[in-house]
């Protein structure tokens, strides 16, 4: 005999068998593979996630436990695209983030709040000890910005670095 709800029941039978042929759908591959679409980058103050293609030079900056980066001074033109090879030589996780004083600042306070809080940016190299990380940035606006270790206590001991870019070379009209 039928009851009201077997309508509703066929429905959600119907829409749950179907959740297979969906997932099939999406495909094998991984999130990250040249045929999932990934989400423009997004521009930043600082610059825009750059292409591997377009690297122009590597810079390697070593992080250690006496909360430093070294170098901890970086100068770039306007329109350069760099590699940043981050190496912790630490015993403890260290990261480096990109961005303005004021964000990172703000950024750390957050970090002190909720320290175990993930995240994965274009412009964040989270680096195990003894491990390498690199991220690939394209300067695309002067300024002056800065990278920091937003692990908590780490931006307050001090573990800041600075970043100076400089304009484009202007043409110059005769």
């Amino acid at each position: 005999m039928a009851t009201p709800t077997d309508p509703l029941r066929r429905a959600l039978l119907a829409s749950v068998a179907a959740l297979p042929l969906a997932a099939a759908a999406h495909g094998p591959q991984a999130h990250g593979t040249p045929s999932h679409r990934a989400a423009p980058p997004e521009q930043k103050p600082w610059g825009i996630a750059g292409d591997p293609a377009r690297v122009s030079r590597t810079v390697e900056i070593r992080m250690g436990d006496d909360m430093r980066f070294r170098p901890d001074r970086l100068t770039v033109r306007e329109g350069e695209t760099l590699r940043l090879r981050v190496v912790n030589r630490g015993r403890v996780m260290h990261e480096l983030v990109l961005g303005t004083p004021e964000e990172l600042a703000a950024h750390a306070e957050l970090m002190k709040k909720h320290p175990g809080m993930e995240h994965d940016e274009p412009y964040m190299a989270h680096v195990p000890p003894g491990r390498r990380g690199e991220l690939i940035w394209h300067f695309n606006r002067p300024g002056d910005f800065a990278f920091a270790c937003l692990i908590a206590g780490h931006f307050e001991a001090g573990m800041v670095g600075r970043i100076r870019v400089e304009p484009a070379a202007q043409e110059k009209t005769p």
